[in-house]
């Protein structure tokens, strides 16, 4: 679930998705009497910065460490780029020895490199075994009560295995349906996020009984010129929950088009404004759904009455605000979730958000709230500092506000970053930290990054994007250098995300070359 700090959930499409894959190249100079001519392109006579739309060109030639410096400025230190921030830390896996730094010790936002920290976190205080738990109770009075401990990867799969569950007990009508949702305390939804994050999927909010990662699908299809769009839910009855205010038309063929889909703020109504070519193919688009207690409540009953179990007439599913205690009480179905390490993998190399805050909150479960904790989430951000500065991260090189890195409030300087990949890399628990991150070429968010450079399959990073903030940290094994661990983020830059990711990704090929000389 890669974010982006959208200004309203913006589909582009026809020509404007052709600009947005397109390849972006940078022309970079040569520099003279370090590095062969032959390794680098030329840049033009004003060493301005020039944009052409050609793959990026894997040069073979080897780097001395002493030649890194000049190579990194030479990269980043150019007109259009002066007023973005650079901080970046290089240092040996096994010694901690710094190849190079800039800036490395100041606080850039992180955006989805938060996740390192709390991946790191969750697995050495759960281990990678660790699994979350959704119970299914009889109630007193004859009904079912559903207990969720945050599991980010049920789906409509397991609540059929419980359904089925259930009926191999023999029971066939229940008196209510209860869900017990409070097994996180606080909000849902971060209060620092931004508006129309939480509007999408990847602001989805999180709760104790988390279904289908919280969203619901709408898409959008151009009917005859000058109609509305037609509005398809994938889920008709989920889908009646809202209340659509429908503006957006279809134009003639061959027309720019863009829609825009806005959620009054405390309200479930969507209004969809702009346009669609009549030739444009239908858009699909992910929606955070408003009340994920009810979204749950509403799937489970429809399982129960597939598996023939039916809720007795009069009676209504009851979101319980206050935990029963099931004590004497026998569990009749349960399922649990993959192990930590797999959702480990959907957390990082897919940025998943919902992952990485249930996890975080999972954390701070078992901790009795104070007036100075006012959520599960925050003592989970506790335990995220206590459980990293115990295996030598400094505290004081970060501070963060949510688990995903969502939040523009929260704030990591690249030495913490590089900090957290070396101490979890000299762990026993470091295959499983690196195999959860996207591979170059390969996996996750870098599957369609460095295909065939010399990066591909040898770079393990987190990637990070939100409006002028890029990131990348992670690990890489040079061919002929010693293991590397690096953390790369750019702050405050008018550049396109394209651009600034290029010249990130240059960097990164100059670290595959190094050798010692």
């Amino acid at each position: 679930m890669m974010k982006s700090a959208l200004r309203d959930i913006v589909k582009p499409v026809s020509l404007l998705l052709a600009i947005a894959n397109a390849q972006i190249y940078l022309m970079l100079p040569a520099i003279a009497n370090k590095i062969p001519h032959a390794s680098l392109p030329h840049a033009s006579s004003n060493a301005s910065l020039k944009i052409v739309q050609q793959p990026l060109r894997n040069a073979t030639t080897a780097i001395c460490p002493a030649q890194l410096e000049t190579a990194i400025a030479t990269t980043i230190d150019r007109p259009q780029l002066n007023r973005a921030r650079w901080g970046i830390s290089i240092q040996t896996v096994n010694r901690g020895d710094l190849l190079y730094s800039r800036d490395a010790q100041n606080y850039f936002i992180p955006a989805s490199n938060v996740k390192l920290f709390t991946t790191a976190a969750a697995l050495q205080r759960l281990g990678s075994q660790f699994q979350i738990r959704t119970s299914v109770y009889p109630t007193i009075a004859g009904g079912l009560q559903v207990i969720g401990r945050g599991d980010p990867s049920l789906s409509d799969i397991q609540l059929q295995a419980l359904a089925k569950q259930i009926k191999q007990q023999q029971i066939h009508r229940i008196s209510q349906l209860v869900a017990e949702d409070d097994y996180f305390q606080g909000s849902i939804i971060n209060p620092s996020w931004q508006w129309e994050d939480i509007n999408a999927d990847y602001g989805a909010p999180v709760n104790s009984l988390i279904l289908n990662q919280n969203t619901v699908k709408l898409t959008a299809i151009p009917q005859q010129v000058g109609q509305p769009l037609r509005l398809n839910w994938s889920d008709l009855r989920e889908g009646m929950q809202w209340q659509l205010e429908n503006e957006a038309i279809a134009v003639p063929a061959s027309k720019s088009s863009r829609i825009i889909v806005s959620r009054n703020s405390g309200a479930a109504v969507l209004k969809v404004t702009g346009k669609m070519g009549i030739d444009a193919p239908s858009e699909s688009i992910n929606l955070a759904v408003v009340d994920p207690k009810a979204h749950f409540l509403r799937h489970f009953q429809r399982r129960l009455a597939q598996a023939g179990i039916t809720l007795s007439p009069g009676n209504e599913l009851v979101q319980q605000q206050e935990r029963q205690s099931t004590l004497g009480l026998r569990e009749i179905a349960f399922v649990v979730s993959p192990p930590l390490s797999e959702l480990l993998v959907e957390t990082n190399q897919q940025s998943n958000n919902l992952y990485a805050e249930a996890l975080l909150r999972i954390l701070g479960v078992r901790v009795q709230l104070t007036p100075t904790t006012r959520s599960t989430a925050d003592i989970g951000l506790q335990n995220v500092k206590e459980t990293l500065t115990t295996l030598g991260v400094d505290p004081t090189g970060y501070a963060l506000a949510d688990g995903s890195g969502l939040s523009r409030q929260n704030l990591a300087s690249p030495v913490a970053i590089a900090q957290t990949l070396r101490v979890m890399a000299n762990s026993p628990l470091a295959t499983v930290y690196r195999t959860s991150l996207p591979v170059a070429g390969v996996s996750g968010t870098l599957k369609s990054r460095f295909q065939g450079t010399t990066a591909q399959g040898i770079v393990l990073a987190k990637t990070g994007t939100m409006s002028g903030v890029v990131a990348l940290s992670g690990y890489i094994n040079p061919p002929n250098y010693e293991p590397l661990v690096f953390s790369i983020i750019v702050n405050q830059s008018d550049q396109p995300t394209s651009v600034l990711r290029q010249t990130i990704d240059r960097i990164v090929l100059f670290l595959t070359r190094l050798q010692r000389c």
